[in-house]
């Protein structure tokens, strides 16, 4: 026997998704933005009260053996939004997070704006190759393609950036200012 679905389901104002806001009191309803769907108070812009629908703190891809420091629950190596992360699994009582080993490596080259620290290859969130001062946040240079020692021929800036072009190679000026390709 086919029943007929309740459209109040699927709409805003459903009464599947009654729900009070914990601020005003109001009708909780739903709304969407950019990230996704969420539950927002009904008396909004006066109450700014908001909930997601769901909880992401990422799912667990390896159970790692070891105790976290600060509770001694297992740690766990979970995916998130942001990439690979490590994570207690007494979450939410215990919030302790660490990042996965990855070894930085080091170009032994010296940061041409601050003079004292040496740049280090690094991996943005998305996976993608970066070049950094490892006295960040202290200094804040970041170049995105592969450094090489020399100086500038134009403006005397002391660090080059390898500059892969569909005719081959080129030595660039790491100056944001500047980037005049090299003669070799």
């Amino acid at each position: 026997m086919a029943g007929k679905i309740d459209e109040q389901l699927f709409s805003a104002r459903g009464h599947a998704l009654e729900q009070h806001c914990s601020q005003c009191g109001a009708e909780l309803v739903m709304r969407n933005s950019k990230r996704g769907p969420f539950l927002g108070c009904a008396a909004y812009p006066a109450c700014d009260f908001i909930k997601p629908l769901h909880h992401n703190d990422g799912h667990v891809v390896k159970y790692l053996g070891k105790a976290c420091p600060d509770c001694g629950e297992e740690l766990l190596l979970r995916q998130g939004r942001y990439g690979m992360f490590i994570g207690c699994s007494g979450y939410p009582a215990c919030h302790h997070i660490e990042s996965p080993e990855r070894k930085a490596e080091d170009t032994q080259l010296t940061c041409p704006e601050c003079g004292q620290g040496h740049l280090l290859e690094r991996k943005s969130r998305y996976g993608k190759t970066f070049y950094a001062c490892d006295q960040y946040p202290g200094c804040r240079f970041a170049v995105n393609a592969k450094p090489v020692a020399g100086h500038c021929q134009q403006c005397g800036f002391g660090l080059l950036i390898e500059k892969k072009l569909a005719g081959g190679s080129k030595l660039q000026c790491a100056d944001r200012k500047c980037h005049a390709y090299q003669d070799v």
